[in-house]
């Protein structure tokens, strides 16, 4: 199959950012002409007098649609775009010289109609950024898939670097109204009608996140509140490794609790674990201060989504809550 690619980026009051992605998108080391989509969703700040700048040296497509989240706002680009193979960014990652050269090689080997691929952080990020880029790609901390794990099978790829077939989009008719947790929605949903999902572990970005703790917190708890939605929606998709953050947060003030009863070694365990996290962060990012930032975001990360996961499964579990009625923040209306 001839494949054309068109880029898919919803934008939100991000018009530096969009620069950034563009002017690396200009870098890419490609042979065949390749597609921009652009699609701006309500923002207050626009980006389309940054698209104006690549018109020269992009085929570049600008679109303003009204404010309906992500995931609405990428399956508009895709009806609109004209290549048949679709590459979902987030405006906040930057792309390295030779992605799409990557992702290209990959899909001649083992083609897939969706893939997933890694991310990392940019040398040019601040402290925070790679300390949380380090708490969200570890092995300690997420399992690593994020950061590069190389097992393909049934991977749920995440719509900051993520490519999807025109045919897979047609079939499930794209991203659902939930956000977070439209992209492993729409990985589930391909599983079910036999479309394969892949990593490929070199088709890496660079991906902000957020930029301070407070967005990062609020992030990660939507995460946690998602998480037992889609496991009703998509029986048997549980798993057990769901739970770790709130096994570890509960196991953490029960070890804090117990000091009062002079038990000391269940706290030291949680010591010794971030002792290794930092470490691990020292090693990989040759700074200890980041060593310490990750710890912190670790902390973050885990209270976040552990305590979203917990409320929203006794939400789902045990009061059969209806998700949109329990968590409206958590879904978009149609704009």
């Amino acid at each position: 199959m001839n494949r054309e690619y068109s880029f898919i980026v919803p934008v939100y009051n991000r018009p530096e950012e969009t620069r950034e992605l563009l002017q690396s998108m200009v870098a890419l080391k490609f042979s065949r002409k390749f597609e921009v989509v652009i699609v701006e969703d309500g923002s207050s700040r626009t980006s389309e007098h940054v698209v104006k700048d690549f018109l020269e040296q992009l085929q570049i497509s600008y679109y303003f649609k009204d404010n309906s989240g992500p995931g609405k706002s990428r399956n508009y680009g895709m009806q609109r775009a004209k290549g048949n193979y679709f590459l979902i960014l987030d405006s906040d990652v930057i792309l390295p010289p030779d992605y799409l050269q990557q992702v290209d090689q990959s899909l001649d080997k083992n083609y897939c109609d969706c893939f997933g691929g890694p991310d990392c952080a940019h040398k040019t990020f601040s402290d925070i950024q790679k300390a949380i880029d380090f708490t969200m790609t570890s092995f300690l901390t997420t399992g690593g898939i994020r950061g590069g794990e190389k097992a393909v099978n049934k991977f749920q790829p995440r719509s900051f670097n993520m490519g999807l077939s025109k045919e897979a989009f047609e079939a499930t008719g794209g991203f659902g109204n939930i956000h977070p947790g439209e992209d492993p929605d729409l990985s589930l949903r391909l599983e079910k009608l036999n479309f394969k999902t892949c990593l490929i572990p070199k088709a890496v970005v660079f991906h902000k996140r957020r930029i301070d703790w407070e967005k990062f917190y609020n992030q990660v708890h939507k995460f946690g509140l998602t998480r037992p939605i889609l496991n009703r929606w998509h029986k048997g998709s549980a798993k057990i490794t769901y739970w770790f953050p709130s096994v570890f947060i509960i196991g953490f003030v029960i070890s804090v609790l117990a000091i009062r009863l002079g038990i000391w070694w269940m706290l030291g365990l949680f010591i010794l674990y971030f002792i290794i996290l930092f470490l691990l962060a020292v090693v990989k990012t040759k700074s200890l201060k980041i060593g310490f930032l990750a710890i912190i975001a670790t902390l973050i990360q885990f209270f976040g989504y552990g305590y979203g996961f917990l409320k929203s499964s006794w939400s789902m579990l045990i009061l059969k809550a209806n998700p949109e009625e329990a968590y409206p923040g958590l879904f978009f209306k149609d704009a």
